[in-house]
């Protein structure tokens, strides 16, 4: 019994690792994304809308950002699953999107990137 929840807190130990790593990789990951978008405290939008609270947002919902009617329409609600299918080809889950980005196939890449971005609330601060 002794072994069982040593190595089960050894497993979960290695997961918290990994998890801040990912976080980290995906902050690296996300330098592709800083042409067009923003995150983090006082990020504004640019060619593409900030990013900030994207975990549970409604796609086309960010204030100020002119999306095309594609994006508006698409009844996405952001989520780790919809966002690792839509980053490895944002113009074959979006049809019609303007978001121009030849997408993340990597998926060790597009899981490190959900967990940063997922890191940021609504308010840009750090969760």
């Amino acid at each position: 019994m002794k072994a069982i929840l040593a190595a089960a807190l050894a497993v979960a130990a290695m997961a918290q690792t990994a998890q801040a790593q990912d976080v980290a990789a995906g902050e690296q990951s996300f330098k592709k994304c800083m042409a067009c978008h923003r995150i983090g405290e006082g990020a504004k939008n640019l060619v593409g809308p900030e990013l900030n609270g994207l975990d549970g947002r409604k796609s086309g919902s960010v204030a100020g950002y002119n999306y095309s009617d594609a994006n508006k329409n698409s009844g996405i609600t952001w989520n780790e699953a919809t966002f690792k299918d839509y980053i490895k080809d944002p113009r074959a889950k979006i049809p019609g999107t303007k978001m121009i980005f030849p997408g993340i196939k990597n998926e060790k890449e597009v899981g490190d990137l959900w967990a940063y971005l997922k890191s940021f609330g609504a308010d840009g601060k750090k969760k």
